[in-house]
């Protein structure tokens, strides 16, 4: 790591990833951490949910300034490549260099949040930097529901301007965020006897670019759930397909990049069903040239399986899946940035019997995220399904006289000579929860810049990190 600049926040890094934190099972990450802080002799506090808070005095001179929080979550998303054998929970993240962008062997890079991280803790280890008294945290399962930040309890915190590092873009600064819950549909049935005379296929679609299904909900990106879904019903008009087995999308918080179904049709539509197919093969290259170059659809025979949906259970389904919104649904009426979107973002029998279908709501405004839930569910409460809504999680609404950010766009202009972005981003973050418990709580987001996150094709770009943390080093010192 020593020609990676600034060499202490890289060699940070190297160390996080040497520690398995799987979001939900941070244990391991949360001991890293009270370690670390502990060994540099500086309060170190656990709380119950297991957030760890490690607190710096100031710098000699600078004891009167306010207390800063520097904030960033220690889990990460652990998706690897399928034909890669890696164990999330054991094995530590393979980091190389590829020009100017770091990435990993056919996994995550864990930058998400790691790299925020490895800032907190290189200043923590650093005693020649100039700052007021600092509250360094680190929250546990931001990426699978914000518990961390959910379950923190008021005055753990104590600071009164928080620096959020778990931002993808350098030169933006972020103002406000979006909310977001989960709905989650199940069928549940008795599987049926195949009966004799049908032809049984495979149906893939992989090699999608998928991404973050709230930051990257508007770039036009395919959702394989989705196409899967069109053959679905065309074959269930045209030829009365079934389904056998389905395993699609993936991560609740991902737009699906891989899709698989089993189904079955009468033997003579056996070709017919091939070129309706390859007829959506090309559709869909069309709809999509220029975000899915990769995209890759298969059909292949399978022997007879035993078991198919119910006919009406599988028509309900299939109906639904059709039906249900994914995708933007609105735009915000004040900025350019998506106000509302739903992802629809996996679909599998998870036991016999039982189909399980997970979707994920995003909105700036209360009342349209519940709307948009309320939407999604009656297409799988019309449909019979068993329909959940989550509690979710609140939005992030900008402070037009936040002093933080004054500061931050002040030392930016002065660093780098140009206006930063300021802007609010469609994803959620632990922002919203913080502005919940901590009334007045003075926010801005930042981070390097990162690419492919929540896949394997997650990449961080290196000069950016020293842009960074240059920038957070002058906020701090003119707090």
């Amino acid at each position: 790591m020593t020609a990676l600049q600034p060499q202490s926040v890289f060699e940070m890094f190297a160390r996080i990833n040497k520690v398995p934190r799987p979001s939900k099972h941070e244990e391991q990450m949360i001991a890293f951490l009270k370690a670390f802080g502990e060994g540099l002799g500086l309060e170190t506090l656990v709380d119950q949910t297991g957030n760890v808070l490690i607190r710096k005095p100031a710098s000699p001179g600078m004891e009167n300034k306010p207390v800063v929080i520097l904030q960033s979550h220690m889990d990460m998303v652990c998706e690897k490549n399928a034909d890669v054998d890696f164990d999330f929970l054991k094995d530590p993240i393979q980091t190389y260099v590829d020009g100017e962008w770091m990435k990993a062997k056919g996994t995550t890079l864990g930058a998400d949040d790691g790299i925020g991280c490895a800032m907190e803790m290189a200043i923590l280890a650093d005693n020649s930097l100039q700052h007021g008294p600092l509250e360094c945290v680190f929250t546990r399962d931001e990426e699978t529901g914000l518990s961390g930040a959910e379950g923190m309890q008021p005055g753990f915190m104590t600071g009164s301007m928080l620096i959020n590092l778990d931002s993808e873009d350098e030169g933006e600064l972020f103002v406000s965020c979006a909310g977001g819950c989960g709905t989650t549909a199940t069928f549940r049935f008795s599987p049926e006897a195949a009966p004799q005379g049908l032809f049984f296929m495979r149906l893939t679609v992989k090699g999608l670019t998928g991404g973050h299904s709230g930051d990257d909900i508007d770039k036009k990106r395919a959702n394989a759930n989705k196409i899967l879904a069109r053959y679905l019903y065309n074959g269930l008009k045209a030829w009365g397909l079934r389904i056998s087995d389905i395993q699609a999308g993936g991560l609740h918080n991902a737009i699906p990049r891989e899709a698989t179904c089993v189904v079955a049709i009468p033997m003579k539509d056996k070709e017919a069903a091939r070129v309706a197919w390859n007829v959506l093969a090309a559709d869909v290259a069309e709809e999509f040239s220029v975000t899915e170059p990769t995209i890759q659809m298969e059909l292949e025979s399978m022997d007879a399986q035993e078991t198919i949906l119910p006919e009406d259970v599988n028509r309900r389904l299939i109906l639904a899946l059709q039906a249900v919104d994914n995708g933007v649904y609105a735009m915000s009426q004040d900025i350019a940035l998506v106000e509302t979107s739903s992802n629809l973002a996996s679909i599998k029998q998870v036991e016999t019997g039982v189909i399980r279908i997970v979707t994920s709501q995003r909105s700036s405004l209360l009342s349209n995220r519940n709307n948009m839930s309320h939407t999604v569910a009656a297409a799988f409460e019309l449909a019979g399904a068993e329909v959940e809504i989550g509690d979710g999680y609140p939005g992030w609404a900008m402070n037009p006289k936040s002093e933080i950010l004054r500061i931050a766009r002040e030392q930016y202009v002065e660093l780098f000579k140009k206006e930063p972005v300021v802007r609010g981003i469609h994803a959620g973050l632990e922002c919203g929860l913080f502005s919940e418990k901590y009334p007045g709580l003075d926010m801005v987001s930042f981070g390097p810049t990162l690419r492919g996150v929540h896949s394997p094709d997650e990449r961080l770009l290196i000069p950016t990190v020293d842009m960074v943390w240059r920038h957070l080093l002058a906020i701090l010192q003119n707090v």
